[in-house]
């Protein structure tokens, strides 16, 4: 399994639209960087958040969650409580291949700040917008920033494709738009 390049990601990006919009190149100025680097391809936090709260003393089930322990917003800066956590979407959309594994890493400069983003692996064709998990780890309000970098994709191409893709077992967030939250 090889980790692949900023010249394969780019080729896949335009001629088999693996990500979707794609920025060919890292923007830094005055922002958190995102766009193509070396070797893997820093996304974007879109503008909705959801942002979790407790005011109607929920208790957290993955086998039933309830939406009533959000609150969204449509903003420029997501401010997370302390001790709390937020779930956004990359704005970019992604069509992963069927013999590349993707694993993604939080960001620096936001690791930095007590802010830390989770994803989980996004496998062999998996097609979506990302779903992003921001936890403040800090006991003061963190501000997380839309449209500009929120972690890192790295493409790990398998020495051969897989028997059974996410598309062959018809996986549950397939084709996902906007921020899903979990299902059973």
């Amino acid at each position: 399994m090889s980790v692949m390049s900023d010249i394969w990601i780019r080729e896949m990006a335009k001629t088999q639209g693996m990500i979707e919009p794609f920025v060919e190149a890292q923007k830094r100025e005055g922002t958190i960087s995102y766009g193509l680097s070396s070797y893997g391809y820093d996304a974007r936090v879109a503008r909705e958040f959801k942002i979790f709260t407790n005011v109607n003393s929920a208790v957290v089930d993955p086998k039933e969650f309830s939406p009533d322990s959000f609150v969204d917003r449509d903003t420029d800066v997501c401010i997370i409580p302390p001790n709390s956590f937020a779930l956004a979407r990359t704005v970019e959309y992604f069509r992963i291949p069927r013999d590349v594994l993707v694993i993604c890493l939080g960001k620096s400069t936001y690791a930095r700040c007590g802010i830390i983003v989770n994803v989980t692996p996004l496998e062999p064709e998996w097609e979506g917008h990302v779903t992003l998990e921001f936890s403040n780890t800090t006991p003061l309000p963190a501000r997380i920033y839309a449209n500009e970098g929120a972690c890192q994709f790295l493409f790990l191409k398998g020495d051969q494709p897989c028997e059974v893709s996410y598309a062959d077992r018809a996986g549950k967030y397939m084709g996902q738009r906007g921020v899903t939250l979990p299902k059973l």
